[in-house]
């Protein structure tokens, strides 16, 4: 029997009932700590990123902070795992440690020794805006502050309504069969494609990228005048919101359901993913405990879930209707898979990548629309249309995938949003073919990503978008016979050119069923 139960934000009761009360007890308290403690709730937001300049511009820096000791910095700053296969394992040590700061002190203040951090899932109807508790400048106590409140969440639209637009968000994700992938323009996989120690990458794995890079972004927005962006929006500030740890513990439940939902859902087998970067001269996963001390961990003991003493009041996989099997039927050991056998396969997908078509030249994102088209490969156009013809006639066929890819995304402004459309004819208007629609970009971390001297040297992030569907309908009715593919960029709101958003290259690619 866990001890910690986490619940749904949304199915609480009344406002402001228990678990978020004592939450704003615990935010007030951490963040009267110094930055240079621990359990302060600065010192923790720095440990997913921090930026001098950034964290003075909204307010979360004053000049009479000492930063933490070098050796701190060193060992927790500076730390989360993007655009990498340890996506998913690092932030659940993240919010685990986070979790244990925050009940020792609701403990400490006089409240339940099983407070559990509740989780937003946005993506369940009538779920969408965020909870009222974090909406409200006040709170039941008479005090005028609401530790909850940001005033730097700008929403989807910059305004300071924060509602997830239901388009611009799915679950696709659960549908992929492989946690890792590869980084060469097939599927990048539901964790991300394998690498070291990754603070910032290129290639996100199809959970990161939705929902997780996209809310942070629609949540955070940016200021509609100073057109500065929400402390969500950017990974060095993102951790500075209360409501990051929402958005987290749902990611890290969407991780359990796909685990859940297939017998051959399970995680890599791989010495260097169980024992982490560490094991390869990497940094190690160190976190805060909540009596200051070091916690060091391994994504293998993120792994067996029923050793977590947490559970969610809600595994149910979106659409089922009917819950997963017991948590302990697809962990690795059952039987099904092999050690090494997913690696194999991972090699054997990625070799079977192969580019159909690109667009000419680099892409400048401005305005309320950009456009260009994949020049495609006749012969492998061709062979992509056979086979998805095949799996039409015959279940047993494979039938290939193929992702467009917005390779080397740059830009200065991680508040964007875009949507990305395919096979448009030149006068259609986006809005009348939802059906073209590959998916929503949220350019999260894009800033950081394009700077020379980051740890990206500037490559920017590759967004890989699966359009299996499209091409096979728009090779029903022809549309992709031709040897050029319409690709067409909607941004949600207008980006300006200062903005310098660019795509370096747009292409095509199909993996092998």
């Amino acid at each position: 029997m866990k001890t910690f139960h986490r619940k749904n934000a949304w199915q609480l009761g009344d406002e402001w009932s228990d678990p978020f009360m004592w939450y704003a007890f615990a935010v007030e308290d951490m963040r009267k700590r110094p930055l240079t403690d621990r359990t302060s709730w600065r010192f923790l937001a720095g440990i997913h990123g921090f930026e001098v300049t950034r964290w003075v511009n909204t307010g979360s820096l004053g000049s009479n902070d000492d930063l933490p000791s070098d050796a701190d910095q060193q060992r927790f700053w500076f730390q989360c795992q993007h655009q990498s296969w340890y996506f998913l394992p690092w932030h659940r040590g993240y919010v685990i440690a986070f979790e244990k700061i925050v009940r020792a002190t609701v403990v400490k203040l006089g409240g339940p020794s099983d407070w559990a951090l509740p989780y937003w899932n946005y993506s369940k109807a009538g779920q969408n805006a965020i909870p009222a508790e974090f909406d409200a400048k006040g709170w039941p106590p008479g005090r005028d502050i609401n530790p909850l409140y940001s005033e730097w969440r700008f929403g989807p639209a910059n305004d300071m309504r924060i509602v997830i637009p239901p388009g611009r968000i799915n679950l696709n994700a659960l549908t992929e069969p492989n946690f890792a992938g590869a980084a060469n323009g097939g599927s990048p996989g539901f964790g991300g494609p394998e690498t070291g120690f990754s603070h910032a990458g290129n290639v996100s794995g199809r959970l990161e990228d939705q929902p997780h890079n996209i809310v942070h972004v629609l949540i955070g927005g940016s200021h509609p005048h100073t057109r500065v962006d929400g402390w969500m929006t950017d990974p060095a500030t993102a951790a500075l919101d209360p409501i990051f740890w929402l958005h987290h513990a749902n990611i890290d439940r969407l991780w359990q359901i796909w685990r859940q939902s297939a017998p051959a859902h399970v995680d890599p087998t791989a010495a260097n993913w169980l024992n982490g970067p560490a094991s390869a001269g990497g940094r190690r996963f160190s976190m805060p405990t909540a009596d200051g001390g070091i916690w060091d961990y391994t994504p293998s003991q993120m792994t067996d879930y029923d050793a977590l003493d947490y559970d969610y009041d809600d595994l149910t996989p979106p659409g089922s209707g009917a819950p997963p099997p017991p948590s302990g039927t697809s962990r690795l050991g059952d039987g099904r898979i092999d050690a090494g056998e997913e690696e194999a396969e991972l090699m054997a997908v990625a070799n079977e990548t192969e580019l159909v078509g690109a667009n000419d030249a680099s892409l400048q994102v401005t305005g309320r629309e950009a456009r260009t088209a994949v020049r495609l490969d006749t012969k492998t156009r061709a062979a992509v249309g056979a086979r998805l013809e095949a799996a039409r006639s015959d279940a047993l066929a494979a039938r290939d995938r193929v992702f467009l890819n917005l390779e080397n995304v740059r830009g200065a402004k991680d508040g964007t949003v875009f949507d990305v459309y395919v096979g448009l004819a030149e006068d259609a208007d986006p809005a009348d073919h939802p059906d073209r629609r590959a998916g929503s970009v949220g350019l999260f971390g894009v800033r950081q990503a394009s700077r020379g001297d980051g740890e990206q040297g500037g490559q920017g992030i590759t967004f890989v978008l699966d359009i299996t569907d499209i091409i096979d309908a728009l090779h029903l009715v022809g549309g992709f016979d031709a040897d050029r593919l319409a690709v067409r960029i909607v941004p949600a709101n207008p980006v300006a050119p200062e903005d310098n958003i660019t795509v370096e290259r747009v292409s095509l690619f199909r993996q092998g069923g």
